[in-house]
């Protein structure tokens, strides 16, 4: 089945496609934005998704430039354009987002997979609320932040959860979490033992795959936890990697490549799904 496609799935598209149709007309971005009323930076990030064109006008100007005179075409990518434009459902959010998290929550949603490594914390969409709230309280103090940007990001945390108990399109969900992940003690032995129930849960559903990767287990770790976004056509896949106060998301070949190779390293010296739910009741017992 496929997945749901929003506007960030539709900006990237779009993008796509205008980047495809500006190649092969031989010109610069330069030269493609050059008296359209906008410019060649705004342009570039209209290309990679980022941004939106939001006249109807900016895009014909485009289209004409690049010969593009078929009827069915122009009209196939106005309308994409026009479902380009409709509101995110996580806007209400965006204020307590990092740089770059709004694009990636879009992309999220409209994702068919994601994979994912986390070494340090339970993986996000894995945590139960408890969890995700003592985490944030942990660092309100350090970072200053207020109670209501702490209660942002819980219903935000728990809204993304949806995509993988959907009925209608669950995202697939495959992720690998370090044992040290799952030993850091977060919120106290309770929100602990409720955090590993969760995970039983929702690896129990069919379309999620958590494994574990033992620390005993002398093989390679990526040093820094990635998530690998994969969407039906025409959309690439992307890999997403934090870095400290941003959110970073690339599209470009060479590293999606490089970062599945990394995950499936890990996946195949990891724990089978099968042993997860025992792993889990282990830890629960250590824990008290």
């Amino acid at each position: 089945m496929a997945a749901r496609r929003g506007p960030t799935f539709r900006r990237r598209a779009l993008g796509k496609e205008l980047r495809i149709l500006r190649e092969r007309t031989g010109i610069t971005i330069q030269e493609a934005a050059a008296g359209l009323g906008f410019s060649d930076t705004k342009l570039s990030r209209v290309e990679t998704g980022h941004n939106s064109l939001p006249r109807v006008e900016d895009l014909e100007g485009l289209l004409d430039r690049y010969g593009v005179e078929d009827i069915d075409q122009r009209d196939a990518l106005l309308t994409l354009h026009r479902d380009s434009l409709s509101r995110d459902p996580y806007t209400p959010y965006r204020d307590s987002m990092p740089s770059g998290m709004p694009m990636y929550v879009g992309l999220e949603s409209d994702a068919r997979e994601i994979r994912a490594w986390q070494p340090m914390v339970v993986f996000g969409l894995l945590q139960s609320e408890s969890y995700t709230r003592a985490q944030f309280m942990l660092a309100k103090p350090i970072e200053e932040t207020t109670t209501q940007f702490v209660e942002n990001n819980v219903s935000l945390r728990m809204e993304r959860k949806r995509l993988i108990t959907r009925s209608d399109s669950p995202i697939t969900l495959r992720v690998i979490l370090d044992e040290s992940a799952l030993r850091r003690v977060i919120g106290g032995p309770d929100v602990m033992k409720e955090q590993y129930e969760e995970i039983g849960r929702l690896s129990a559903l069919d379309n999620v795959t958590v494994q574990i990767l033992p620390q005993k287990a002398a093989t390679y770790r990526a040093d820094g936890n990635f998530i690998l976004l994969t969407f039906d056509p025409p959309v690439d896949p992307v890999v997403q990697s934090d870095i400290p106060g941003s959110i970073t998301v690339t599209d470009k070949r060479v590293d999606v490549w490089k970062y599945n190779q990394r995950f499936d390293a890990m996946r195949s010296e990891a724990l089978g799904p099968s042993a997860t739910p025992g792993f889990l009741q282990r830890l629960a017992r250590e824990i008290d």
